[in-house]
């Protein structure tokens, strides 16, 4: 069997295939790869030639350069997936791609067995492209994203479609929705809780403030070490930027 690693730190990377190989000392590791930019091109080169082929490839959510996901929007991707992470909110949304199991970190050999013999005795009931198939076998459903919220208002109750949504900021803890016509009203999630819910093709996570639509943008200007600024529409009254670390996955999300 063939594995593939997408893991950003490299002694939980090592000590993965440590695991994977006490369970069988037969197994191949591919390639250990730490970020989605990496993960791209290898998949990209390996997966459309004669070379060998991952079976199975064990992710990471939080990589080096932006989150797993944005693999699954650049390369098709027809491999049963494990996900490795310190973070149980990602749960519905990595069941939403290739995963038949989800291990929270740090990753014990007893999980890594039972997910390993789960694939197992999957594979032996159905083939590498019945993967809707086999979700369904598992009882896994798949969840549409956010199309909109319940606000309260006052005494009143009212629905935001996610269409009309501007941006989501963080301030002093709290969570506010700004809709594109400047109505900004706190809703009852995290920008943490909100990434995993909202279709990542409109939103793009700009930082640890602001959760952003693409009509928001009005313009981007290039900053001092490498950042990038952002003018939106309506204004947030704050300077918005784009880190060093996410510019290039923000320009492919712009690009997509």
């Amino acid at each position: 069997m063939n594995v593939l690693i997408i893991e950003d730190e490299d002694l939980t990377a090592d000590r993965l295939e440590d695991l994977v190989h006490q369970y069988d000392p037969t197994i191949t590791v591919l390639a250990k790869l730490p970020s989605v930019r990496d993960s791209v091109q290898w998949l990209k080169l390996n997966l459309s030639s004669g070379r060998p082929q991952p079976d199975l490839i064990f992710m990471d959510i939080h990589l080096e350069d932006d989150l797993c996901f944005r693999i699954f929007e650049q390369v098709h991707l027809p491999v049963p997936v494990i996900f490795t992470t310190a973070f149980d909110e990602y749960m519905i949304r990595a069941f939403r791609v290739n995963s038949i199991d989800y291990l929270l970190k740090p990753v014990s050999y007893d999980s890594l067995l039972a997910a390993l013999q789960k694939y197992q005795s999957m594979k032996r009931q159905f083939t590498q492209t019945d993967l809707e198939t086999l979700r369904e076998a598992m009882g896994l459903r798949r969840v549409d994203y956010k199309t909109r919220f319940l606000i309260n208002v006052g005494t009143r109750l009212r629905t935001i479609e996610t269409a009309d949504i501007a941006y989501f900021y963080s301030e002093e803890k709290i969570t506010f929705l700004v809709t594109k016509d400047n109505q900004r009203m706190p809703i009852d999630y995290s920008l943490d809780k909100l990434a995993p819910i909202l279709n990542p093709a409109d939103f793009f996570r700009a930082n640890r403030q602001f959760l952003l639509s693409l009509p928001a943008i009005r313009n981007i200007h290039t900053y001092s070490n490498s950042k990038l600024k952002l003018e939106l529409q309506p204004d947030p009254k704050t300077e918005v930027f784009i880190s060093k670390e996410k510019v290039s996955p923000f320009k492919e999300w712009l690009d997509a």
